[in-house]
């Protein structure tokens, strides 16, 4: 006699599969985060933009950079491009989609500054085409995509890529890798204060 696993404990068993796997990539995240900490430490700041769930990662990144992840600190400069619905519409419109967040990395963006783009595909053109603008207007280029090899891994600086045999794993994981990040940059930051 055979037992079938539910659904839902299939999708757990994949989350926990990849995350095994993931764990390997905690050097990425404390490299991003120290390099965040002392980017925006300096009075730079962070550019994140993502489509639909990776929005929506993108965001909660800024959100842990400008409120805190967990004690309080001072409130750092991190924008999600695709929260501004008035410029990312009228560009949009004006542009085409494609140009929406490229737009805008020209208008925030300054040397040095970071852009962070998640995307659990890798190949959605206006993310392809907000790393071209980063590349050329001076940002540190990184990318949070689902498996390797994709177009966002080849046009980043750097890339962590997840591999994983569903979108919502690779997401859940951009969540884990978004969290970590977090952790790094308040260690920096606490570090360089004490």
């Amino acid at each position: 006699m055979s037992t079938q696993v539910s659904p839902l404990a299939a999708h757990c068993d994949e989350l926990l599969d990849a995350l095994g796997a993931f764990r390997a990539s905690a050097p990425i995240t404390e490299r991003w985060g120290r390099k965040l900490a002392a980017v925006l430490g300096g009075g730079g700041r962070l550019l994140a933009a993502g489509n639909g769930g990776s929005a929506a990662q993108a965001q909660h990144l800024t959100a842990e950079l400008v409120g805190r992840y967990r004690d309080d600190r001072p409130a750092f400069s991190a924008i999600a491009l695709h929260a501004d619905t008035s410029s990312t519409t009228a560009i949009a419109n004006d542009y085409g989609v494609d140009a929406v967040f490229a737009r805008q990395v020209r208008a925030h963006g300054r040397p040095g500054d970071v852009l962070m783009l998640l995307s659990t595909s890798g190949s959605s053109a206006n993310l392809l085409s907000a790393a071209d603008a980063g590349r050329a207007a001076g940002l540190h280029v990184w990318a949070l995509t689902g498996p390797a090899p994709n177009p966002l891994l080849a046009g980043s600086d750097e890339a962590l890529c997840v591999s994983a045999g569903s979108a919502a794993t690779v997401q859940e994981l951009h969540l884990v890798a978004v969290h970590m990040i977090c952790v790094a940059f308040d260690a920096a930051l606490e570090r360089k204060g004490s």
